[in-house]
């Protein structure tokens, strides 16, 4: 009986399938080809191992988590740029490595005061603007007026909203914070020195887990139109992005004990 054409395919995959490989540094087989290869991990009591991925921005549940896998082998890397950290428990080692996919990780979110901070500062305000913010943010808000000393919030905002400018016909020229006088043009009158805010200090988490700290405000009104327009200018603003990024991989260390070792990086598995 003569042999079709499939049936001989057939004969020479699987020859070819039984026939070994050269050693090679990775394991390696020939299969026919249509075979499909299937996992029946699904259908057993158990898995074969534990993996999963955790993902939080609380970084106490991250920390206890960490600690509750109780995996001295495990290894984490920290990114202080996103305020982010990944903990890899199966990473292995060079000699042994792991599949590197079971894994717990923490991206820390700005807290809504923070966010305030960030999104107002630098940006041109009008007068509204500015005497709204203050007022939402005012339990946080300590406002320091020019020439030193505080003053309550209330007088704050009511300096911002009675900002005026006159103008006035002058021969000199002059740049300050709250003014300005240009050459036969006018003279900008910001306010009373004894009721214009020169700073606002802001008290505030800037992440949860993180301690509180005071954020400076610096107050500049612009005089090229004809309304005063606010700009607040966070005082030392690179230096304290620095300090609480610095904060968070110390307050790491600490949560997470000697329960992973933790370097700066990110990690691509």
């Amino acid at each position: 009986m003569p042999l079709t054409k499939d049936t001989l395919e057939l004969i020479l995959d699987q020859a070819g399938a039984a026939t070994a490989l050269p050693s090679a540094l990775m394991p390696l087989t020939a299969l026919p080809v249509g075979v499909k290869i299937h996992n029946l991990e699904q259908f057993q009591a158990g898995r074969l191992r534990f993996r999963g991925s955790l993902h939080t921005n609380s970084l106490r549940d991250f920390a206890e988590y960490t600690i509750s896998r109780n995996g001295p082998a495990a290894r984490g890397f920290i990114d202080q740029d996103n305020m982010s950290c990944q903990v890899f428990f199966n990473l292995g080692t060079d000699a042994v490595p792991g599949h590197a996919d079971d894994t717990a990780t923490l991206k820390l979110k700005p807290t809504a005061a923070y966010k305030a901070l960030q999104e107002i500062t630098g940006r041109k305000l009008n007068q509204r603007e500015l005497a709204e913010w203050i007022e939402d943010w005012n339990a946080s808000l300590v406002a320091t007026k020019e020439g030193g000393g505080t003053m309550p919030i209330s007088a704050a905002v009511a300096s911002v909203r009675n900002i005026t400018i006159e103008a006035r016909s002058s021969a000199t020229s002059s740049e300050h914070n709250f003014g300005a006088a240009r050459s036969a043009m006018e003279n900008i009158e910001a306010a009373n020195a004894e009721t214009r805010i020169e700073a606002l200090h802001f008290s505030l988490t800037p992440y949860d887990g993180l301690g509180t700290r005071v954020f400076t405000l610096k107050l500049s009104i612009l005089t090229g139109d004809d309304k005063p327009t606010l700009k607040l200018r966070w005082a030392g603003e690179e230096q304290q992005i620095e300090e609480i990024a610095q904060e968070f991989k110390t307050t790491l260390v600490k949560e997470v004990g000697g329960t992973a070792s933790l370097i700066l990086g990110t990690f691509n598995a």
